[in-house]
């Protein structure tokens, strides 16, 4: 029994007509009657009724078409299976992140993802938030680390939350200390000298935000930078930076917790809901789960004051 005798007998029992099955299975008529006969001289059994137009099935029939169908779809199956084991030795994934995201948490995910699949070409496009959602909804990224709430915007998407993480202060060490408390409130910002990141940052929309809702306008000393020159700028002391908690945390510079809860962030991995990704980015996305899972239990050394996966 070949598996093509199966097709080809399927395809006869869905369409009741041998030329017709003939057409979808792209084979010459004769022979797809000579193979049908063939399956039938090996069971023992007549599989159709063959009436001049009409066609149906026998009770051998019957009973094979069910069984003939599971084993075509096992064969699909591991076929798909095989090749997506092939893929995950070449191929490539696309991966969108935030800048605070690819100085932090990414690195450390696509070093242990490299490990694992060395053959995998990783493309990384880093970009704010919104920007990232647009593009992965063009279909140009196959997954993208982004920070909540953003993807209301984008019914077209879905994303699992993987990460709470706190925002905090970050001053240069040679610099008086932003308050004498152990902890500081958005309030303490008032015109106090900032280094803030350019248009398009998540973290600029949100501590501006933060500051409007406190009632005052920050305070800018420079602003326009990106997440190396953020760092450097508070580092030289021109002015403090409110920083992601894992960013801050190895940067080096004077960390101040905020007090409550209000100055944190939600990250989360997206994808498209039509389209699902391909194995490598889903494997990926378990590098991640597992990378985060491990740091929790404080092997990576992400600050546990400041970072609470979700589960």
């Amino acid at each position: 029994m070949q598996l093509h005798q199966l097709r080809y007998f399927a395809t006869v029992a869905e369409t009741r007509h041998f030329t017709r099955a003939a057409e979808l299975l792209h084979v010459a008529q004769p022979s797809l009657s000579q193979q049908i006969r063939a399956l039938e001289r090996e069971l023992g059994a007549d599989l159709f009724h063959r009436a001049r137009g009409n066609i149906a099935l026998t009770d051998a029939g019957e009973a094979l078409l069910p069984l003939a169908r599971q084993i075509l779809a096992d064969t699909e199956t591991a076929h798909r299976e095989v090749q997506e084991v092939a893929q995950l030795r070449r191929g490539r994934v696309r991966l969108g992140a935030t800048p605070s995201l690819c100085a932090s948490f990414v690195p450390d995910v696509l070093r242990r993802f490299h490990d694992e699949f060395p053959g995998i070409e990783l493309i990384v496009d880093e970009g704010g938030s919104q920007d990232l959602v647009r593009t992965l909804s063009a279909g140009e990224l196959d997954l993208a680390l982004i920070i909540t709430p953003v993807l209301g915007q984008a019914p077209a998407l879905a994303a699992t939350e993987l990460l709470r993480e706190e925002l905090v202060v970050a001053s240069s060490p040679g610099s008086p200390p932003p308050t004498r408390r152990r902890r500081i409130q958005v309030e303490d910002l008032r015109d106090r000298p900032m280094v803030m990141f350019r248009r398009g940052y998540d973290l600029r929309e949100f501590t501006t935000a933060a500051c409007r809702a406190a009632g005052f306008e920050p305070s800018f000393t420079v602003e326009g930078g990106e997440m190396d020159a953020v760092l450097g700028f508070v580092r030289a002391g021109l002015g403090i930076a409110v920083l992601p908690g894992m960013v801050a945390a190895r940067s080096g510079l004077r960390i101040t917790p905020f007090a409550g809860h209000d100055m944190q962030r939600t990250i989360a991995v997206a994808h498209r809901k039509d389209v699902a990704p391909p194995r490598a980015a889903r494997e990926l996305r378990r590098v991640m789960l597992e990378h985060l899972r491990t740091a929790a239990a404080g092997e990576f050394g992400l600050p546990p004051t400041t970072t609470r996966l979700l589960p």
